[in-house]
């Protein structure tokens, strides 16, 4: 596979099989074949080859011409574990995810689509770890995620041009600074405002060199509101590591938060949380905890939207996407 890849990457053209869905919002593309071989290590060694050695694919998949920078890409690979449904990478426009809840339940969804699984209880094999996902006769998806913790409480900072931030730094498969303080209202129209206000306090943790465990860069940021709706607990606006925001209520995210709350007292195991996003879509969370351990659960539904064959012509000056 890799030498008919190179081989194509001089000379040819290159298809890959993807199936588009979104989830609450936010899209998701899982690439199905086409891919370059990256070994049959573990999916933390594959996602570092695919980093390494094959980079301009995963710009490719996700970035313009054919994507955006809102679409997260889902590599569908043999997992280790042959208990698990398939294995997967996440990545998106500027890099590499650890987990991906939103692109989970796309992930479920389009396996589904693809009659690679049915309802009932499935794993999926990630670079950071093996979920449990299940499948319900309507369609709708539940994910038991990994391990999630708070590993730091009332961090304060001061944003520029913004004034004092307190959050707290959470781990729900990815890296989260997590704050109920904004500048305006959680809605659409201040989507523009709400992400520049994220960017400055990404910025302000890098120049203060605030980080997640073992110096791993935080690199989403989860604004939220506890007042109730009529349909939820919360409402929060996430700004993603490309800089987009995410339409959907984030799945890791959302484990973070729950990760929080149960820290606080504020929330135990088996209570429900509806989480809305900045669309106003809802993902459902509840918390198990198991050998001391806390695992949030996130309910959602994926709609298939596309099933398309990306060609990659080595001609084309754009072939490996537009970077901004």
């Amino acid at each position: 596979m890799a030498s008919r890849f190179n081989a194509a990457l001089r000379n040819g053209v290159i298809r890959i099989r993807a199936v588009d869905s979104h989830t609450a919002g936010e899209p998701t593309r899982v690439v199905v074949s086409g891919v370059p071989d990256l070994g049959d290590s573990s999916l933390a060694d594959r996602r570092e080859r695919l980093r390494t050695d094959f980079d301009p694919f995963r710009s490719a998949v996700v970035n313009e011409p054919r994507g955006s920078k809102a679409i997260v890409g889902a590599l569908l690979t043999p997992p280790t574990d042959p208990s698990c449904a398939a294995g997967v990478i996440f990545f998106n426009n500027t890099g590499y995810l650890g987990m991906c809840g939103h692109g989970t339940i796309g992930v479920a969804a389009t396996l589904a689509h693809l009659g690679r699984i049915g309802p009932g209880v499935h794993r999926l094999e990630t670079p950071v770890g093996t979920v449990t996902i299940t499948l319900n006769q309507d369609g709708s998806v539940v994910f038991e995620n990994i391990p999630s913790f708070r590993l730091s409480a009332n961090i304060q900072l001061n944003i520029p041009d913004f004034g004092p931030v307190i959050g707290d730094i959470a781990w729900g498969g990815n890296w989260f600074f997590l704050t109920r303080n904004r500048p305006c209202d959680l809605r659409p129209h201040n989507i523009e405002q709400l992400t520049a206000f994220t960017w400055a306090i990404r910025r302000a943790l890098n120049s203060n060199s605030i980080t997640g465990s073992q110096g791993a860069e935080i690199d989403h940021i989860y604004l939220y509101d506890d007042t109730p709706g009529p349909d939820s607990d919360s409402r929060n606006f996430v700004l993603c590591p490309g800089g987009s925001y995410d339409r959907s209520p984030c799945g890791t995210g959302t484990s973070a938060l729950l990760a929080c709350k149960y820290a606080d007292g504020a929330i135990g195991p088996g209570s429900v949380w509806r989480q809305a996003g900045i669309l106003g879509t809802v993902f459902e969370g509840t918390i198990l905890t198991r050998d001391a351990k806390l695992y949030p659960t996130i309910s959602g539904r994926a709609h298939i939207t596309a099933e398309a064959d990306l060609l990659i012509d080595a001609r084309d000056p754009f072939a490996w996407g537009i970077k901004h």
